[in-house]
């Protein structure tokens, strides 16, 4: 009798033992992050552009029919992120048609979208123009209606427009032509405001070298302002958006110079970017840059054509890539990235 009571104790004890109950299923770690992306970033977008505020980036391209404004925290997720369009067209009028380069800043306490825009006449019609919003994010808000801008007493074809800010003062750069002619140079003009110009413009670069002048006409356009350590830098696109040679070209001045004095400004002689056939990169160029989210990588924005032959259409499509600084201080861009190749994220992404 004491052994089966024993023996049944010893069961009992068994059972209520905890190493003997049944062991909870283990908790699933959360996925991993995402650490690459791909080029393209998106499947169409000439001219792309980004800004960094507040712990967001804000991105435009040329869409040809509205302004469109994309909000993301991570530019490797952009693909992602639903754009918001800010501004329609009207039907008519002198900025009706060919919507082209946008560019978002925030100056003064405002955001300000400095664009290209036409009566649809797209050669002799263009001219640039800028958007106003007050609201602390530009994505909410409401947007001024477009007011020109345009050097005092001159009426000339002009696209591309930018900011350049130095010794105190705050300049407009873009590309424009001389009366007569279908050349684009690159010209400068001091600010009296951000929606206005004040003075004469100034010419800063034309195409002087063989690779400029592929195509036709002649081109030096989509001007953007990159600095470093005791430069500044005018990194701009030349020859014609139709062909495969689209490419970067660098124009370098001191951080100190007057940016108004051509002499200021020297130009490197050879392209600082040019197509990458293998990576199926054709006409790269119009780019912009920004900062890792770490804060430690400097990053360009740029469209290029995925195949050859395809021109100035929506075939353009917008990508990024790190690049580093040589020895002298100027930019290396390297080539362009691979196409649909894994590349790491930017830093804190």
């Amino acid at each position: 009798m004491w052994s089966l009571r024993a023996s049944l104790l010893a069961s009992w004890l068994l059972l209520s033992a905890p190493g003997c109950k049944k062991a909870a299923a283990p908790a699933m770690p959360p996925p991993a992050p995402l650490t690459t992306y791909t080029n393209p970033l998106l499947g169409s977008g000439a001219d792309p552009w980004v800004t960094q505020k507040d712990g967001f980036y804000y991105y435009m391209h040329t869409t040809g029919g509205n302004l469109t404004l994309w909000k993301t925290a991570k530019m490797s997720e952009l693909r992602s992120t639903l754009g918001k369009i800010i501004w329609t067209p009207p039907a008519s009028g002198p900025t009706s048609r060919d919507i082209w380069a946008p560019e978002l800043h925030f100056l003064d306490g405002k955001w300000y979208v400095y664009f290209t825009a036409g009566p649809g006449n797209c050669c002799g019609g263009q001219r640039m123009w800028v958007l106003e919003n007050a609201a602390a994010d530009p994505t909410t808000g409401t947007w001024s209606a477009p007011l020109p801008i345009a050097v005092p007493g001159q009426d000339l074809w002009a696209i591309d427009g930018t900011i350049l800010e130095q010794n105190g003062n705050r300049y407009f750069v873009w590309s424009g032509q001389e009366a007569g002619s279908d050349q684009q140079n690159l010209y400068i003009c001091r600010m009296a405001s951000p929606t206005a110009l004040t003075g004469p413009r100034v010419q800063l670069s034309v195409p002087q070298y063989p690779w400029e002048q592929n195509g036709a006409p002649r081109v030096n356009e989509g001007p953007e302002i990159l600095k470093h350590e005791n430069k500044t830098f005018l990194v701009y696109s030349a020859s014609h958006c139709s062909t495969d040679d689209y490419a970067l070209g660098l124009l370098t001045a001191s951080s100190t110079a007057d940016p108004m004095l051509p002499a200021a400004w020297t130009k490197t002689p050879t392209p600082v970017f040019t197509k990458d056939p293998a990576d199926r990169a054709f006409g790269p160029g119009h780019n912009s840059f920004f900062i890792s989210r770490d804060g430690k990588e400097n990053w360009m924005v740029y469209h290029a054509n995925i195949d050859p032959n395809k021109g100035c259409g929506d075939a353009r499509s917008p990508r990024m890539q790190k690049f580093d600084w040589n020895p002298d201080g100027t930019p290396n861009f390297g080539t362009p990235a691979p196409t649909g190749t894994l590349l790491p994220r930017p830093g804190g992404e």
